[in-house]
């Protein structure tokens, strides 16, 4: 079957992988120069395999409020104009309880563990170098009232048979970080997440995509894509670069931008674009830089350790689809990185960055068909698409194929909104 994949970040690539490994023949558009340039290409490094639940959570809209009036908050919020943003928040809210994010956390550790095997059987067939670390995360509390608030979920962890590691004093973090021992006096404890990992997603992405290119898929670069056009229930061709493409199954992998191009078919999916950041710093001294990924739980932002960088990462805009970069949230990122790791790095070097995360209200993305017999969808995965992307790529190859996932799908389709 000719198999059409609108996108090649992280998301996009694995899909075309596990398409191609399955005998299908996969064509790739890309309005970049190369694979990974967008929202994949400085994310903060983390797979957050037992780390993944949704934003929207008891307790959230308490916290977002406050973090309104902090310099260094890790929200922040700026109306777009648009109706959508509104609904959206909505939406996000309505999900904020017990019963529904007990629901989104079970979805999303769901496909966060089967995209952990994946990346598993990946590395021990093709062994592809991203720069990965096998050394767990270590989220870091600096007060007791943030202990506490942590303790109170631990029974999640528990409950999906998550390994995890409750540390009640400095000592025992620095077992794990031992570059933070010039602020042990301020360390109230941590939570370590032996099985989680780290890597370069830029990395992973683009030489996945020489595999995929080995395999046989056509990567066209400098194909923006302007018009998806349909018929009855289902897509005829997309046009791109003004040339008109064909094929027998189409998927939208466009991340963000799944949205607009989704609601030309008159789809509306509630994917929001949260921008982040990120800065990426060549080490000067590897004894003072991190050994894995530590998350500052007072400023919610990550450092994340590969060969001879690291990535300070964080913050959550929900301003629309603008790109800009804001000097305050560099000013947070750099402070946070002084903070816990000083003199580790070269800041002078830094290299500041933004990207769009596609948000679900509820925090799972959304992987499976539409209204349109031959379009799937993958999109949607906010913060973890490194962490999902195996997974989700995986799925949505087996249910292109025909074939039963090997993990529940029924619950990942865009029919959990209707």
């Amino acid at each position: 079957m000719k198999v059409l994949v609108m996108g090649a970040g992280v998301v996009g690539v694995t899909t075309a992988w596990y398409l191609a490994k399955a005998g299908h023949e996969v064509t790739v558009l890309e309005r970049g120069d190369q694979a990974a340039l967008e929202t994949s290409f400085a994310n903060a490094g983390q797979l957050s395999y037992g780390y993944s639940a949704p934003w929207a959570a008891p307790g959230i809209p308490l916290k977002a409020f406050k973090w309104l009036f902090q310099q260094h908050a890790p929200l922040l919020f700026r109306p777009d104009g648009s109706l959508f943003q509104l609904q959206w928040l909505w939406k996000m809210l309505a999900n904020c309880n017990a019963l529904s994010f007990a629901a989104n956390k079970e979805r999303m550790v769901r496909i966060s563990e089967y995209s952990r095997e994946m990346l598993k059987q990946l590395q021990a067939e093709e062994n592809i170098d991203f720069e990965g670390r096998q050394k767990g995360i270590l989220q870091i509390f600096r007060t007791d009232k943030e202990m506490a608030n942590a303790q109170a979920d631990l029974h999640i962890f528990q409950q999906w048979n998550t390994p995890v590691e409750w540390l009640t004093s400095a000592e025992e973090c620095l077992r794990y970080e031992p570059a933070l021992a010039h602020m042990a006096s301020k360390l109230a404890g941590a939570l370590y997440l032996p099985q989680d990992a780290t890597g370069d997603c830029y990395l992973f992405t683009t030489k996945l995509a020489e595999k995929c290119a080995d395999l046989g898929v056509k990567f066209l670069y400098k194909h923006a894509i302007t018009t998806i056009q349909d018929e009855k229930c289902q897509i005829k061709g997309v046009v791109a670069n003004g040339e008109w493409f064909t094929a027998d199954h189409y998927v939208c992998a466009l991340g963000s931008f799944s949205r607009p191009m989704l609601k030309k078919l008159g789809m509306n999916i509630p994917v929001y674009p949260v921008k982040g950041y990120s800065l990426t710093i060549p080490i000067a001294d590897e004894n003072l830089a991190p050994q894995s990924t530590v998350i500052d739980e007072a400023h919610k932002v990550a450092v994340t350790r590969f060969d001879q960088r690291i990535r300070v990462g964080g913050m959550a805009e929900l301003s629309g689809y603008r790109i800009k970069l804001n000097p305050k949230r560099q000013a947070t990122l750099s402070m946070v990185v002084n903070e816990l790791f000083p003199h580790c790095c070269h800041q002078d070097d830094a290299v500041f960055w933004s990207g769009l995360r596609p948000m679900t209200p509820d925090g799972t993305p959304i992987i499976g068909a539409s209204r349109f017999t031959n379009l799937s969808l993958n999109t949607g995965h906010g913060t973890l698409g490194w962490t999902m992307a195996l997974g989700s790529g995986r799925i949505l190859a087996d249910l292109i194929s025909g074939v039963k996932p090997e993990v529940d799908s029924q619950d990942l389709s865009l029919t959990r909104y209707i």
